[in-house]
């Protein structure tokens, strides 16, 4: 071969290869980083990723790396990383300070920017720390164990990094700002903090997306949509974009006990996308083997399609929706179930029963549906709720509820 063409290949090879790079991930390739970052996130050696453990900052130092390798841009206050401090009060009527200034526990927000020279920003979000060893969130009875929150939220920030991926190889009219949460399981303090102390224009922002346990997509390929009510165009291109016929549950409101929160009450639209809760929520076995990784790379694919579709509107307009947490009943006991919120049903289907509690000595089982409690009938979660504030610890009553299709009645004391 001469030198001309020896020359030739040489730049045949280089294109090629620069091709590679730059085109967007397969879908092969998106599951197999999936599984890569839940198996590294939800690892022993992190020991649960709690807030201000060396777990937490592995955990940051993985994402910002990958950050990198993505193509984005740092966008914390230290590259790509924003810390915070907070300090606890002894006075427990007293909220904890979220700042820079004084003692306490350190966390860092990871996050990451793509600039598509636009006036709008949307921002993506997950939160990647969890419950360290257990503590108070803990569901689990036993020795103090690891947990390693494989679902919560190894899989939301799994789908992130994803996300990332794929919104860099594509053409759009928005900013992307990816961030992922330190201090959201001891109560959203990462989004907190990132909300008053913006690393961009908060006025820039159209709507924030939060990915919070998606991991465990079921047989029916169930997607729970929260926060469709805070933009009017949020509604009609959700099933516009459902290319994989997903089973969509949707609720109105922009509230709820993750980090869209913090979003929403700075008059922004949100959406939180989960895929149910399970008997390994906040548990030692919450591991990456549980990971349903098809469902997950569903979830970022619908998401993708979504931005995509969104992009092609006006920046969105916010509305204030009738949140849940104000209108919620206040109860003083507890029926010590865990709610289907998948569940689209009439009644209230029970996706866990609680040792020692008094639906376990009800003989209540996962799986049946609540029909009627003492006088109310139950037709939803929030008539559930209605039904449970009006009795105090030591009253009894009857419950009606449907197992396998026959309906059954029980006594329960609370």
């Amino acid at each position: 071969m001469n030198q001309k063409s020896k020359y030739t290949l040489i730049l045949v090879v280089f294109a090629l290869f620069s091709w590679s790079c730059d085109t967007a991930p397969t879908d092969q390739a998106l599951l197999e980083g999936l599984k890569a970052d839940v198996t590294f996130l939800a690892a022993d050696d992190l020991g649960g990723r709690a807030i201000g453990t060396e777990g937490e900052q592995k955990a940051a130092d993985y994402l910002a790396e990958e950050f990198k390798k993505s193509g984005l841009e740092p966008k914390g206050t230290t590259g790509f990383f924003q810390p915070f401090t907070v300090s606890k009060p002894t006075n427990p009527h007293e909220e904890a300070v979220i700042g820079t200034d004084g003692e306490g526990v350190t966390g860092r927000n990871v996050i990451g920017f793509i600039d598509n020279k636009s006036e709008n920003t949307i921002v993506i979000g997950a939160h990647f720390d969890h419950l360290g060893m257990g503590g108070q969130s803990s569901l689990h009875r036993g020795d103090s164990a690891i947990h390693n929150g494989a679902d919560d939220n190894a899989s939301g920030t799994a789908a992130l990094v994803a996300l990332a991926k794929l919104l860099k190889h594509e053409k759009h009219s928005s900013n992307f700002l990816f961030i992922a949460f330190s201090g959201e399981e001891n109560g959203l303090w990462g989004s907190n903090y990132f909300v008053k102390n913006p690393t961009i224009e908060l006025s820039t922002v159209n709507y924030m997306i939060n990915m919070d346990m998606v991991g465990r997509m079921n047989e029916e390929k169930t997607l729970a949509i929260n926060g469709v009510g805070t933009s009017p165009s949020l509604v009609p291109a959700l099933d516009m974009v459902n290319a994989d016929s997903l089973k969509l549950v949707t609720s109105e409101s922009g509230i709820g006990p993750s980090d869209h929160t913090s979003f929403y009450l700075q008059d922004l639209p949100v959406l939180h996308f989960f895929t149910g809760q399970h008997a390994d929520y906040h548990r030692p076995s919450d591991d990456s083997d549980l990971i349903n990784y098809d469902g997950l790379l569903l979830v970022v694919k619908y998401i993708d399609r979504l931005v995509d579709q969104l992009d092609a509107e006006p920046k969105l307009a916010f509305t204030k929706t009738k949140d849940s947490s104000g209108d919620s009943p206040r109860f003083t006991v507890s029926l010590g179930v865990v709610p289907d919120y998948l569940y689209d049903g009439r009644g209230m289907r029970i996706d866990g029963v609680s040792e020692d509690k008094p639906a376990q000595a009800a003989g209540l089982m996962k799986g049946d549906v609540i029909l009627q409690m003492g006088d109310s009938t139950i037709v939803d979660m929030m008539s559930y709720m209605r039904a449970l504030s009006a009795f105090q610890k030591g009253d009894s009553t009857s419950l009606a509820f449907e197992r396998a299709g026959a309906k059954m009645e029980a006594k329960v004391k609370f």
